[in-house]
């Protein structure tokens, strides 16, 4: 077998299209756009996400498609919510006092589940369960018409219970609950078997093993469903507020994107002045002016009345749920903003002197990354070793050419400096393209200079690729190297050599040099533990912000009402970084338009005879939904957090804590009835 790894081209039709919409293609025959306006066309009003744009994965094209909306969101929004119509449904059916008649939908997913599981014996077995009145299998359970057929199938049969058996619950669960309401059935009557994921996927070479497992799963959500009862979901108002956390790009494109579409924002900043980052970086690659387009940025977010900038801010505190949240933040010294002098004009209430109180619907983690200090190659003991942003701004101040032949007339640099290894073994992403970048200005202003990269893989993805062959024919020198033997630096009679084994010659060379450029790893910051612990979201093992799921949510954290961009998430471009803020403003802006969340309605309770006050259930919540009274020394649970996970209820020593909707008479009948 031989599999082709081929590239993305745009579509055929891509040029017709272009010309009728009056919008620009670049060289490539993809659409053009800015890099620091990444998801706008040349034409105002048009706005391009995906591969439209350019070579793309999942991930990226899903920020795109949402970061595109809050575009179109900003310029519509004194028209929100105009021609709305609220969706109406069916009376609930009364199921009170009625024997469970359960509906059994198994799903053969094309093949991901067909492909391994026998899945009409799994059907067959379903139908000889207690209580099972109907069951069939579908080629796509989650497909429209299938979600007709189960609607009329609640109908024909009387269902008042229905259990699907096919991937994850967390991106399918609410269509099907969806159709549980459509039909006249409270959505809480639905169960959910994984017979992909959790077994077809993982035994795909044990059919028989695969399909007794998925009996197995049947068998126990069915079991489940027959305890299961109609349950009100709450309704909550909705702070109209959004906290951002950090004002570099990621941060102030995120709070301008939701200002632009009439939401009041409170943006955080540790630092003195905003900007994070970029603030190191003086010239792009295709020769725009990215000081200019910060101060422009920052100058934006400092005339917008509806953004309230604290500098020099510290976050202490946090709590609430999604919609309402409230923040505490202590503010030194002078304040970046009119919003930190005019205390309290939306939602901002003096605690005490220096502290404020925020309260806010929505929250945006754009806390930024950090450039890795290394302890290799002499860095720190010579002042001839820099790092890529220090020889960045090195190249800004010596802007005259004479002052940039004088520099030094041999540069190395060597690349994943901290990165790709034990430690670190993520790809830090921007590295290559910076080296790039400044191995080209150096030789624009003294082509004379004597260039070498030493890299163990260039990633110059994307159109970036047009630059690495423009450092080629300009006579910069790429020298791979394998990551077992990593380049050696050493010092002598004042001179600097490096030492590197070329794979090609299969040779050790020695390269003298004046100048040694590193490019280190970008790391996370030491504070995203505490803020992490503070927000209830996860960090990966590399210390940035987990998201709720890589392709479907991108940008979602798994607590709602919190969202994530930026290097925050991880090291990425910076039109990456501006896509993705917009992304995160248009995912919380869903929250922020509305006036009322729902909150789940499968919630823990506590029997206060039963409780102890152990506080086992407080630490093990994941969604810090359950407290301990210091006074009264019995949990206490905050419905509006909980997510009915039952973490609480399977760790509880003293059977304190039910989970909402199973009582113990209705669990013992069901065990006895199997």
């Amino acid at each position: 077998m031989v599999v082709l790894s081929v590239g993305l081209e745009p579509p055929g039709d891509l040029k017709s299209l272009a010309e009728r919409l009056g919008i620009r293609l670049n060289q490539y025959g993809f659409c053009k756009a800015d890099e620091f306006e990444p998801l706008k066309s040349s034409r105002p009003g048009i706005f391009v996400c995906g591969a439209a744009g350019g070579p793309k994965d999942i991930p990226e094209t899903v920020t795109g498609a949402s970061g595109a909306a809050a575009e179109v969101a900003a310029l519509l929004e004194s028209a929100r919510g105009t021609l709305t119509v609220e969706k109406t449904y069916p009376p609930e059916i009364d199921i009170r006092g009625e024997r469970p008649r359960i509906g059994v939908f198994i799903c053969h997913c094309g093949i991901n589940i067909g492909g391994v599981v026998n899945v009409p014996e799994v059907v067959e077995y379903a139908r000889s369960l207690p209580y099972v009145v109907y069951a069939e299998d579908n080629l796509y359970t989650c497909s429209q018409d299938t979600q007709e057929g189960i609607k009329e199938k609640i109908e024909e049969h009387r269902l008042n219970r229905v259990m699907v058996a096919s991937c994850s619950p967390r991106t399918h669960e609410p269509l099907f609950q969806e159709t549980m309401r459509e039909a006249g059935l409270n959505p809480y009557l639905f169960e959910m078997a994984n017979i992909r994921d959790q077994c077809s996927w993982v035994h795909m070479g044990e059919p028989e093993e695969a399909t007794q497992k998925a009996k197995d799963l049947v068998r126990m959500a069915i079991h489940k469903a027959i305890l299961l009862q109609p349950l009100e979901e709450m309704q909550l108002a909705v702070n109209k507020n959004a906290l951002v956390i950090g004002a570099g790009v990621a941060g102030m494109t995120a709070a301008l994107a939701l200002g632009r579409q009439g939401f009041p924002v409170f943006l955080i900043e540790r630092e003195s002045q905003p900007g994070g980052n970029f603030r190191n970086i003086n010239f792009s690659l295709n020769g725009q002016n990215p000081a200019a387009f910060l101060n422009s940025l920052i100058e934006k977010v400092k005339s917008d009345k509806r953004i309230e900038l604290y500098t020099n801010a510290q976050i202490e505190q946090m709590e609430g749920y999604v919609g309402n949240f409230k923040t505490t933040v202590t503010v030194r010294g002078e304040q970046g903003n009119r919003g930190a002098r005019e205390q309290g004009s939306k939602g901002a209430e003096a605690v005490e002197p220096g502290s404020l109180e925020l309260e806010h619907g929505a929250i945006i983690v754009a806390s930024g990354a950090e450039e890795h200090q290394p302890s290799e190659y002499l860095y720190g003991q010579d002042s001839r070793v820099l790092t890529q942003l220090q020889l960045e701004s090195l190249l800004e101040e010596k802007k005259e050419a004479g002052e940039i032949s004088r520099l030094s007339p041999t540069v190395v640099m060597i690349q994943c400096v901290g990165s790709r290894d034990e430690e670190r073994p993520y790809c830090s992403r921007v590295c290559c393209t910076q080296a790039v970048k400044n191995a080209l200005k150096i030789k624009e202003k003294n082509p004379g200079t004597n260039i070498y990269i030493l890299y163990r893989d260039i990633r110059t993805y994307g159109f970036r690729e047009e630059y690495y062959q423009k450092a080629r024919e300009q006579g910069v020198i790429f020298i791979r190297y394998d990551e077992t033997e990593k380049p050696k630096v050493a010092k002598t009679d004042g001179h600097l050599g490096v030492l590197i084994k070329d794979l090609v010659l299969g040779e050790m060379l020695r390269i003298d040099t004046d100048l040694l450029v590193l490019s280190p790893a970008m790391v996370s910051p030491a504070g995203n533990q505490d803020l992490a612990q503070m927000l209830k979201v996860p960090l990966n093992d590399d210390g940035f912000f987990l998201e709720a799921h890589v392709k479907l949510r991108p940008v979602d954290f798994a607590t709602e009402g919190v969202f994530v961009c930026g290097l925050a998430h991880a090291p990425k471009s910076v039109e990456e970084t501006i896509a993705q803020a917009n992304a995160a403003a248009s995912r919380a802006a869903t929250i922020l338009a509305k006036d009322f969340v729902k909150v789940e309605g499968k919630v823990a309770s506590v029997r206060e005879s039963r409780c102890t006050g152990c506080g086992m259930c407080e630490e093990i919540c994941p969604y810090n939904a359950v407290k301990v009274d210091p006074e009264r020394m019995v949990a206490e649970v905050n419905e509006a957090l909980c997510k009915g996970c039952g973490a609480c209820s399977a760790t509880c020593r003293s059977g304190a804590i039910d989970i909402r909707g199973f009582t113990d008479s209705q669990i013992l009948a069901a065990v006895e009835a199997f």
